[in-house]
């Protein structure tokens, strides 16, 4: 499955969307999102309240796209070898052997991930950063496709870890999945009558090959310049503002950039708009800015911030689609 086109990922991202809403009810806009980052061979972080189907979510992903899929659950007695793997020495041998840790696989799901000491967080960031693990001076390449799911609950302080700026710069995108409306959540219980069993049975739809085609497709998507300068504006914005204390670094430009590829992919073109980069701006940026204290208390958030930038930025004046004369 090489050289997809923009339509090819339209589609499969189609069938993946329909296959996942066998499980997630509701939520097509949330997994929309989450395949883009995906797509874009991003890092993804969940962030909302418990039992909203954040593990269900990442599973039935890693299922419908044919990836290799571990879970950790992250606990303050986590130490960065329970994640990375660690060498292992027999008798009478001079040299160690390498067992690798859950970290190798193409989907990571790191459970409560703000539950884990500093140390351990940060052996996870060079694992997401750079595509590999130092254990004993030694580098280990992950497998490819690499992608982490993070959940962690924002409602909830004890015994956790605020995630530090540098790490939380390191997910592309930062989701929330909400609850169901009344109709979507008695649909899950009829679902859930209709089946007799907690599992659901997902087709795969595609393998880690064919998403390492599409991840290339999506890096054939063009963008003209007036709107790439566009997006550093928007992201400018966020550092302008008397309202934060620090806004988006040129990571979240980048960020702008890959995820409003991979939605442009998604809906077909190969091509972006500014309504691609409206639609992926608050995931790809609002956690990437650190609000002033007053700001904070007033229960303004980074989601608040970049939806005043998006509304008053102005868009390019003239735009060149590519294709059209």
């Amino acid at each position: 499955m090489t050289g997809l086109t923009a339509t090819d990922v339209a589609s499969l991202g189609n069938d993946i969307l329909d296959e996942l809403e066998k499980a997630i009810v509701g939520k097509r806009l949330t997994l929309k999102l989450l395949l883009t980052g995906v797509f874009a061979s991003g890092h993804v972080l969940f962030e909302d309240v418990p039992g909203l189907a954040k593990t269900l979510i990442a599973r039935s992903v890693a299922q419908v796209l044919g990836l290799d899929f571990s879970r950790v659950q992250f606990t303050p007695d986590l130490v960065p070898a329970d994640i990375t793997g660690s060498a292992l020495f027999e008798p009478g041998s001079a040299t160690g052997t390498f067992k690798p840790g859950p970290v190798f696989a193409n989907l990571v799901l790191g459970d409560e991930i703000n539950r884990a000491p500093p140390k351990t967080q940060s052996a996870v960031l060079e694992a997401m950063e750079e595509r590999q693990v130092t254990v004993d001076g030694v580098s280990h390449k992950l497998p490819s496709p690499f992608i982490v799911i993070a959940t962690q609950n924002p409602i909830e302080s004890g015994g956790t870890y605020p995630l530090p700026e540098a790490q939380l710069d390191r997910f592309l995108l930062r989701l929330g999945v909400g609850y169901p409306d009344l109709e979507a959540e008695t649909e899950i219980l009829i679902r859930r009558t209709t089946r007799g069993r907690e599992e659901v049975a997902l087709d795969q739809i595609v393998d880690a090959t064919a998403l390492r085609d599409i991840q290339a497709a999506v890096e054939q998507v063009q963008i003209e310049r007036s709107l790439a300068q566009y997006m550093v504006e928007l992201v400018s914005a966020t550092r302008d503002t008397q309202r934060t204390d620090a806004g988006a670094s040129p990571r979240g430009s980048l960020a702008l950039l890959r995820a409003s590829r991979a939605w442009a992919a998604l809906e077909g073109r190969n091509f972006v708009t500014p309504d691609d980069v409206h639609a992926i701006a608050v995931p790809a940026l609002a956690h990437r800015l650190i609000l002033k204290p007053d700001e904070w208390l007033r229960g303004v958030s980074g989601s608040d911030i970049v939806d005043y930038c998006v509304g008053t930025v102005a868009l390019p004046a003239s735009l060149a689609i590519p294709g059209t004369d």
